[in-house]
């Protein structure tokens, strides 16, 4: 792999080639900006695939869950996984069914899970997982009691083969179509963070904190 970008290969190589990207900036940007994976794993001789929230670290991802659970147990032992994270951006809509679509930046990342055993790698991806849902929160909590660190499974994925693939722009209609009294265009869509609510059990003067005040736009 060079510095700036993941090599093609046929685990990773994208059909449509105008809507590849193979750069390290364009995958590690749709990585950061995502807060769901869906994570690809074969268990039993069948697919699985789980969503579950996630932390990079450059070219590691970080998972984490209950270590009872069979999927953390099956990951924890080492197996190969394809983790994908997909931005929806807009409904592309053409003056034919057939040529309806979505505007969209996807990532697809390839690679074998290890555990994460050493105190030190498992804390600091607990603390890149927590962050990467909302930057800076792992410093106002209080710290992670023995009895749930002992609970917690943590596994990295080291990126081996990784392609982005981004859809923009207009309904590419057929020709004659576009002198049809049909509407055609892009319906654009957007993530926005809400006000924040406290939930009912929140002592009484305690404020919104930082973290999630920089989330929604607030001060």
């Amino acid at each position: 792999m060079s510095a700036d970008s993941y090599e093609i290969t046929k685990l990773n190589k994208v059909r449509v080639g105008n809507r590849a990207d193979y750069q390290r900036a364009t995958v590690h940007a749709i990585l950061d900006e995502g807060f769901l994976a869906h994570v690809g794993f074969i268990d039993q001789e069948r697919p699985i695939v789980v969503p579950m929230v996630y932390g990079r670290d450059g070219d590691t991802v970080y998972l984490h869950g209950a270590k009872a659970t069979r999927m953390l147990k099956r990951l924890a032992g080492g197996a190969p996984v394809s983790i994908t994270v997909t931005l929806l951006d807009g409904i592309v809509v053409g003056r034919s069914a057939f040529h309806h679509s979505a505007n969209y930046r996807s990532v697809v990342v390839h690679g074998t899970t290890r555990p994460v055993t050493g105190a030190r790698e498992k804390e600091r991806a607990l603390k890149i997982i927590t962050d990467h849902l909302l930057a800076g929160r792992w410093d106002e909590v209080r710290p992670m009691s023995k009895k749930e660190e002992k609970a917690t499974g943590v596994v990295a994925v080291d990126i081996e083969a990784a392609s982005a693939k981004c859809r923009s722009g207009e309904p590419v209609d057929e020709e004659s179509d576009y002198e049809l009294p049909i509407w055609g265009g892009v319906i654009p869509v957007a993530t926005v963070l809400g006000a924040p609510v406290g939930d009912s059990r929140l002592l009484d003067g305690v404020e919104v904190p930082t973290s999630v005040k920089r989330a929604v736009g607030g001060d």
